[in-house]
Order: structure tokens, then C-alpha cells, then sequence
């Protein structure tokens, strides 16, 4: 299992990027695909069609997201935690994402650059 952590800054509030990861109509307008999404704690999403599933632990609104994903049957739960402050450019995204199957970690890493926060960033970019 790997772990990864990273910060990105977005232009937006962070009440901006928490409705954009809880609000089903905002995540599909920044995924532009299928998501399915119950925004409470122990409610379960699915976001780019499937490829990503799993539930909420902890919503602390416009500052911290706990999500468990899922990754099959492995003993320990694969968590990511968001938290949002506020930054001079708008927000300060810190993603940490632990228990990550070794086998998928290079993906996941790339997902979260180049799919997940690239959309993110694109979506509060477009709205300038």
C-alpha cells in the first residue's frame, strides 16, 4: 500500500470547491460524465461513470471531505481527506490519499493530476 499527498491551488472559494465535490449537478458539469452522489456522512458516489466509488466518512462543510474509495477486497480502507483553506489565489486544496493499492498507484497519482484536478482547475479557470 502507498500513500500520496499534494497541494494544488484552485480560483475559487472554498465554498465554491466544497459544493463542486458535494453537489451532484456541479460535479457533473466539471466531470462532464455520469455521477451519482449521496452528500452525507456514510452516503456513497460514483463519479466518471464508476471509475470512482466509495462513501463519505466526515463532511465538514467549506473545509474538510473524508472519503473512503473503493478498491475490491483489501483489508484496509484506501481514505482520501480534502481539506480547503482559504489562499490569495482562492483555495489551497491539500489531497491525501493513504492506503492505495500498489498495483494502482501510478494511476491514481496521474487521475488526480491529470483527470481530477485538471477538470477542477479548468472548470473555475473557464469562469474568469
Amino acid at each position: 500500500m502507498k500513500d500520496f499527498k499534494k497541494y494544488y491551488i484552485i480560483r475559487a472559494t472554498p465554498e465554491d470547491i466544497y459544493k463542486a465535490l458535494t453537489t451532484e449537478i456541479t460535479i457533473r458539469l466539471w466531470t462532464g460524465d455520469l455521477v451519482e452522489i449521496d452528500p452525507q456522512e456514510g452516503g456513497e458516489f460514483s463519479m466518471w461513470d464508476g471509475a470512482i466509488t466509495g462513501k463519505f466518512i466526515t463532511l465538514e462543510p467549506f473545509k474538510r471531505i473524508v472519503q473512503q474509495w473503493y478498491f475490491g477486497d483489501q483489508n484496509e480502507p484506501s481514505i482520501v481527506t480534502i481539506k480547503l483553506h482559504e489562499h490569495k489565489k482562492g483555495t489551497s486544496f491539500e489531497v491525501q490519499h493513504v492506503n492505495i493499492p500498489d498495483e494502482a498507484y501510478a494511476d491514481i497519482v496521474d487521475g488526480w493530476d491529470n483527470t481530477y484536478m485538471a477538470s477542477l482547475e479548468e472548470f473555475y479557470d473557464e469562469e474568469d
